[in-house]
């Protein structure tokens, strides 16, 4: 005889507790690991063991449990990766595995790939989809890839070249109004013959152009008084 909590109630099973078909176990400050053999429940469809203090790993034969639609382990201290077993669960359409210790590389299947990335948060060594972790390698771990270390080293070379481009321009521009400055206002304090024809050029523009202000105006005054 054997008694299982559920949903806050105990039964009591006998030798139809393969045939369970439900346990919730959550908020009891468990302690230990899970135990292998709850894997032999095969007829269990939702397995809810969150917010306890469990360690340890998550028992590879966890994919024998092929019923199962819904299962939550968020909330306990597990650590080690997800078995490859995950992969047989075809059913699982609810996963929480949040806030615990896992690591390495989520496995691929349907159901895993398809759940939200929250379900997998607070493990920080977890990577791969449906997580956007940028550095996960095939056996796991978190060493950074090749290719985005690569496309980061092209991103630093991008911008020390703007780097340098932006600051030979600024260059550029700073001698060429120097040099031009003093090539004008230089022969001008130099060359007294140069300083005089400049005068003399800005003196006859100002006179031409007081000459067409007169004739301009005396040309409106006549148009009116007609």
């Amino acid at each position: 005889m054997t008694v299982v909590a559920v949903k806050g109630e105990e039964i009591e099973f006998g030798k139809n507790l393969g045939l369970l078909k439900s346990i919730d176990l959550s908020c009891n400050n468990l302690t230990g690991k899970i135990p292998p053999n709850l894997t032999s429940l095969v007829g269990l469809i939702s397995l809810n063991l969150s917010k306890n203090n469990l360690m340890g790993f998550i028992p590879n034969g966890i994919g024998q449990l092929k019923r199962l639609e819904s299962l939550d382990l968020s909330r306990n201290m597990l650590f080690g990766g997800l078995p490859e077993s995950f992969t047989n669960l075809s059913f699982l359409s609810h996963l929480n595995i949040s806030f615990n210790n896992l690591s390495g590389k989520i496995p691929l299947s349907t159901q895993l790939q398809s759940m939200e990335a929250s379900a997998f948060i607070g493990n920080d060594g977890l990577c791969g989809p449906p997580l956007t972790k940028e550095y996960c390698t095939e056996d796991g771990n978190n060493s950074p890839n090749p290719s985005v270390t690569s496309s980061n080293q092209m991103n630093d070379n991008e911008r020390e070249q703007n780097g340098l481009i932006s600051f030979g321009f600024y260059f550029s521009l700073a001698v060429g109004f120097i040099v031009g400055f003093w090539e004008v206002c230089g022969s001008l304090i130099l060359i007294s013959s140069w300083r005089y024809a400049y005068f003399q050029l800005f003196d006859n523009i100002k006179d031409w152009m007081h000459v067409k202000a007169v004739v301009f105006v005396a040309s409106l005054q006549r148009t009116f008084q007609c």
